[in-house]
């Protein structure tokens, strides 16, 4: 039932997400509606109208013919689209709704392609081109990247992607077709452990603030940093893996029967057509593995730092 006009809506925290972010299942929820790739669509009028709205909920302002759902839906809008420190609205392709459509496409041609030496280096260039704009989109508004460091870690990433998959390329010139497939994969995952820690080296260099039980800051630990980086790693690696793996081993299973003899150009559809169905769900499932509030062991940090109990971002 809608509330009558000028109604005052019941105040809820749209800061944090609807879904309890404590749980995979809350935060699988939160990620599914994060980078829902029909976010993409939503024309600027409509993303306009729900920042409008959004902002005189907050106020506390009386709202005519609105719930509280439409509040959330407004909350999911902003959200896709608009930076959450500057309030600026991203770049279309920087945004995580982005990034199954994208990823799909890009993923899809470098195991379409891998066997050329040029189209490997070409599609490994655009896919760390592509991640370096989604860094920069997402950059933080208050402790942003340096230009210089996000320069330096596309430069080595993509570097040691096109290294990695032309010299695998070489060395397993005469292997069997599917473990030339899954080249493309280790490439992706080599350049994934070279930027992840290079974006965020500045948090390896001075640590990342760490809290006690009662949310008061405790100082800054490395290790943590270092705990933090390597979930990430492995989160982006593990997000791979489903379409860079299966998606091979599907192709290579129909090649081996003709199907791309008789039908060349299915080859390309095929691969895109598995890889999306596996970034759908794979996107979010990987994001949400690890919560963004973490715990540690009082014994696993440094010892300046173990007489207090806490939690570390």
């Amino acid at each position: 039932m809608e509330p009558e006009e000028g109604t005052f809506l019941p105040k809820v925290d749209i800061n944090v997400a609807r879904w309890d972010q404590s749980t995979y299942i809350g935060r699988a929820k939160y990620y599914f509606s994060t980078t829902n790739p029909f976010n993409l669509f939503i024309p600027s009028s409509d993303l306009e109208k729900a920042k409008i709205l959004l902002d005189k909920y907050k106020l506390g302002k009386p709202l005519t013919g609105v719930t509280i759902d439409d509040i959330y839906k407004a909350k999911e809008q902003v959200d896709s689209a608009f930076h959450p420190d500057t309030g600026e609205k991203m770049i279309l392709i920087g945004r995580m709704s982005a990034q199954v459509p994208m990823n799909m496409l890009i993923t899809g041609c470098m195991m379409t392609f891998y066997r050329s030496t040029s189209a490997v280096i070409f599609w490994q260039w655009i896919n760390q081109s592509f991640n370096a704009i989604v860094n920069y989109t997402n950059r933080s508004g208050t402790s942003p990247i340096p230009n210089e460091q996000l320069g330096k870690s596309y430069i080595m990433a993509t570097g040691g992607a096109v290294f990695t998959a032309l010299s695998l390329n070489k060395v397993l010139h005469n292997a069997p077709s599917i473990i030339g497939r899954l080249v493309p994969f280790i490439a992706v995952a080599a350049a994934n452990c070279i930027n992840i820690p290079l974006m965020r080296i500045k948090e390896l260099k001075e640590g990342v603030p760490v809290y006690d039980e009662n949310n008061q800051l405790v100082g800054k630990s490395k290790i943590a940093a270092c705990k933090g980086i390597t979930a990430v790693v492995f989160s982006r690696v593990v997000m791979c893996a489903p379409g860079m793996v299966l998606t091979p081993i599907i192709v290579n299973w129909l090649d081996k029967r003709g199907l791309f003899k008789r039908y060349p150009k299915v080859n390309l559809p095929i691969q895109l057509g598995v890889c999306g169905i596996c970034l759908a769900f794979a996107t979010p499932m990987c994001c949400a593995l690890f919560p963004q509030k973490s715990a540690i062991s009082v014994i696993n940090i440094e010892p300046e730092l173990q007489v207090h109990c806490f939690n570390f971002f």
